[in-house]
């Protein structure tokens, strides 16, 4: 019997658009070589244009989803995305407490890309609090990182984006990737920090448009480049390749943004052979 894949729990909301949430999740992780266990936190009324309604998961139900499937597998590494509530929130952080060896990516997300929030002050403080100490790696955009540690700097709408990065890594989290697509540059520049300082720093050729689901592609790489045996710095170099990949080679099926393309080596490989 062949060795199963590299498994992977991804804690997110349900997206009917395919674009992002815990569809990204396992489309991601499926073209990465590794096998998802997908527990629902919320399931959202949203499309490529923007998210209208959010009805998260009884906390109960996110906990059973994940210890039904922890009970029966082993676990190479978690990806968080959407939380859906405080109650969510303190559930999940238990349950990854409970797993200190396995490697945790937290994606937050806080906002969908036409600016609906997703969650309330509470909800960051919980995150900040439960959450990212528990955390591997955290990838926040640029927006997000400022978010998060305005309740502890003023005026951090436009704080530096290192001194964001050095507040959440003093919550406790090993590693920021903050990613530069919402910044004012002709290129993107993606920077890893840790306790030391700046690990590396990527600059991608900014594409025309925006994507539904690029942020939940990139966390969504990271975790399965971390379950596959990659060091984190190698690990998120692979993962931003592989996700300005699936922008470049990204399709406009509805009227909104853009996605993501997580398949797109399996359409270029039929397309050479035609």
């Amino acid at each position: 019997m062949l060795q199963p894949p590299p498994i992977v729990l991804s804690f997110s909301a349900n997206d009917s658009s395919g674009g992002a949430g815990i569809q990204a999740d396992t489309l991601t992780l499926a073209s990465k070589g590794c096998h998802s266990l997908p527990v629902i936190t919320a399931v959202t009324v949203q499309n490529t244009v923007g998210v209208d309604d959010v009805m998260a998961l009884d906390s109960r139900w996110v906990e059973e989803q994940a210890r039904a499937v922890l009970d029966d597998m082993s676990v190479h590494a978690f990806k968080i995305g959407m939380l859906g509530s405080v109650e969510n929130i303190v559930a999940i952080a238990k349950i990854v407490s409970e797993y200190p060896d396995i490697p945790v990516v937290l994606d937050p997300i806080l906002s969908s890309g036409r600016g609906d929030e997703l969650v309330n002050e509470d909800m960051i403080t919980a995150i900040c609090n439960s959450l990212v100490p528990q955390t591997t790696i955290i990838t926040p955009n640029s927006i997000e990182a400022r978010r998060l540690v305005r309740n502890r700097e003023e005026d951090s709408d436009e704080q530096d984006l290192g001194k964001c990065s050095k507040e959440i890594l003093n919550m406790g989290c090993k590693y920021v990737l903050v990613t530069g697509t919402h910044e004012n540059t002709h290129q993107v520049e993606n920077i890893l920090y840790a306790d030391s300082g700046i690990v590396r720093s990527d600059i991608w050729k900014r594409l025309i448009g925006s994507y539904h689901g690029s942020g939940c592609t990139l966390a969504s790489a990271i975790a399965a480049n971390l379950a596959n045996g990659m060091p984190v710095s190698e690990g998120v170099y692979e993962a931003q390749e592989y996700t300005w990949q699936t922008l470049k080679n990204g399709f406009h099926p509805g009227v909104g943004q853009y996605l993501p393309d997580r398949l797109f080596w399996v359409r270029n490989k039929c397309n050479s052979t035609e």
